[in-house]
């Protein structure tokens, strides 16, 4: 059910972005443009300051305190949630450069665990907080690219003399696992469409294909081009002279001072002084920090933040997609189709809604999930605007979802595309014969044991797989083709199960616009014809939470190990629009930039099974 929460709308202006190309100065920008309160509403926000809740009292000349690290999700975290949430760092930020009780912003940078669309949308909201002429610090005691890219947009960056960084360079890797199921006795049966489709090459190859490696290539290089190229802007300096500090292979952190890559080398003791003198605070006294979790229950309406009759529904769909819930002790967890279909259907009937923002965090699922909700979310757009607003990762599924809005917008690294499908069963035969395992099977019908997991396919029942899964390539590329207003054979040029970064995309018309959630608003006001100037209500559609039994169930069952068996692959009969989980895009030191591959789980049960 939709909660009656606000999500704070940015003051926005209509300033295009020329560089991102003609269909995409056709949207207004959503950037930011910080206004200072006039004495009356600075007024005002005094006097609800004074009469706020004791949650939410701060102290005058407070310092919001935000610890970066470890894994972000773009879900509003409830009160008793932990984790960061993308959503609520940046509200979080917005909020501080206009209230009068905080002076700054001191960001604890760590080892991240999320993707390129998400960091750019932390980056993006820094950088508007400077603009309220407020200070913001930032202290990183270990560090690679990933989050070097959000600490050289603060106004100051420390690092401790023992600080562990390592700017090297970035890596893509694939891991395979097909020799290794081939010496237990597993045959993996794998029918994909789309030349690019890489989704099962870990199971069935031993070794990268060359158009995978074509597809890994391209984005690494558009992800190191983007950052050398924001980092060489953030710092002043020359894009040779970034790649040669690369190349050289520096260690010593008094290099990066000396080369001017921080402000200063600092034990955070010494940064807390320091931040104390900025505040005009003695040293024996105590820095008055409020930690992101206690400011993110102060609401807008204390800042005067809100306002505005019209509102806007915001959805979150987030992780792999599935059809149908699971039990009581075993939830899923990700997008399941049914309930988003609810939180569609309500958002469709109600009038009080003027536009849809459909943010999309998912690598796909279920072809027939997809297929279902992309159907409702086109009838949604039937009867108001509504706009896909793409984060880390909207591909194969995930953008079966996403193509059913009016507009698309995704960051310039968003991983997307990947059009395309793939079907998989696992041939248990030898394994089985090896260990002494025989299953007697009696059917009726000819195709009754295409799914048996004993034994290879008879070439009749190869056919119908094969055949079976071009059907679902054919269905979702043509309603590509449809939506984006391509032809069929233009469109299969760009599928093929081919997976693209944001800005590609938008250059092979798949996206529309490049930006984060601000622009994703800016562009449904212009679609339901609200002005720009104008504030309106975002209203989030509330994920259903779960019940403090199953809480608890599932942090048992994760605590014995169990939950990892859930996602594994085995064999199914439903077709599969998935992009590869396996890929994983690294920074120097490791650090993993998309997602994990829990077929390894699975094989290692096995392994130490037999």
């Amino acid at each position: 059910m939709a909660s009656s929460s606000e999500i704070l709308e940015l003051n926005l202006t209509t300033k295009n972005q020329e560089e991102k190309g003609d269909l995409d100065d056709h949207y207004p920008s959503g950037e930011s443009e910080y206004k200072k309160l006039g004495p009356q509403k600075n007024f005002m926000v005094k006097l609800r300051l004074l009469i706020a809740y004791p949650w939410e009292r701060v102290r005058k000349g407070s310092i919001l305190n935000i610890k970066l690290r470890g894994k972000i999700t773009d879900q509003v975290k409830s009160r008793f949630s932990s984790g960061l949430s993308l959503p609520q760092i940046c509200e979080n930020l917005i909020k501080a450069a206009y209230d009068p009780r905080i002076s700054g912003v001191y960001l604890h940078i760590e080892t991240l665990k999320c993707g390129w669309a998400k960091i750019e949308e932390i980056r993006r909201h820094i950088l508007d907080f400077r603009k309220s002429g407020k200070f913001i610090v930032g202290y990183a005691p270990v560090w690679h690219e990933k989050e070097y890219y959000i600490a050289c947009a603060c106004e100051e960056l420390y690092a401790p003399p023992s600080a562990y960084f390592s700017l090297y360079g970035l890596t893509a890797q694939a891991s395979f696992i097909g020799g290794v199921l081939e010496k237990v006795g597993i045959e993996p049966q794998v029918e994909r469409i789309g030349k690019y489709k890489s989704f099962g090459d870990r199971i069935t190859r031993k070794n990268i294909s060359e158009e995978n490696r074509e597809v890994l290539t391209t984005m690494l290089d558009n992800i190191y081009t983007n950052w050398v190229d924001t980092v060489s802007q953030s710092r002043g300096k020359k894009k040779e002279d970034i790649e040669s500090f690369i190349n050289e292979g520096v260690y010593q952190v008094e290099k990066l001072k000396e080369d001017g890559w921080i402000t200063d080398i600092k034990y955070e003791d010494e940064v807390t002084s320091m931040l104390k003198k900025k505040l005009g605070i003695v040293e024996k006294k105590k820095l008055p920090l409020v930690a992101y979790k206690k400011y993110s229950r102060v609401r807008k309406w204390s800042l005067g933040l809100t306002g505005g009759k019209d509102q806007i529904a915001v959805i979150r769909a987030s992780g792999s997609i599935s059809r149908v819930g699971g039990s009581f002790f075993e939830p899923n967890s990700g997008i399941i189709a049914e309930k988003f279909i609810e939180k569609i259907r309500k958002v469709r009937e109600s009038k009080r809604y003027k536009a849809v923002i459909i943010r999309i965090d998912s690598p796909g699922g279920g072809a027939v999930a997809s297929d279902l909700m992309w159907r409702e979310i086109r009838l949604l757009a039937e009867s108001k605007p509504v706009v896909a607003s793409m984060v880390d990762i909207a591909a194969s599924g995930g953008y079966y979802m996403a193509m059913a809005a009016q507009t698309i917008v995704s960051e310039n690294l968003t991983l997307t595309g990947s059009i395309g499908v793939v079907k998989l069963k696992l041939n248990f035969g030898k394994l089985h014969e090896r260990i002494g395992f025989n299953t007697e099977i009696i059917s009726k019908g000819r195709f009754a044991e295409l799914y048996v997991a004993d034994r290879p396919f008879r070439p009749d029942e190869e056919k119908l797989f094969s055949e079976s899964a071009q059907n679902t390539y054919k269905r979702f590329r043509d309603k590509a083709a449809a939506s984006r207003s391509m032809s069929v054979e233009k469109m299969e040029e760009i599928a093929q199960g081919r997976l693209w970064t944001g800005d590609d995309a938008a250059s092979k018309g798949l996206v529309d616009a490049i930006g984060g959630f601000s622009r994703a608003v800016a562009i449904a006001k212009h679609k339901a014809k609200i002005p720009q100037h104008k504030k309106v209500r975002l209203v989030e559609v509330s994920k259903q939470s779960l019940s403090l039994p199953q809480i608890l169930f599932r942090m048992m069952t994760s605590a014995m190990g169990l939950n990892h068996l859930k996602d594994g692959l085995i064999s199914s009969d439903e077709v599969q629009a998935r992009m590869d989980d396996g890929i994983m895009f690294q920074g120097s030191e490791g650090s993993s930039l998309a997602v994990a591959d829990p077929i390894f789980n699975l094989l290692k049960d096995y392994l130490n099974f037999v």
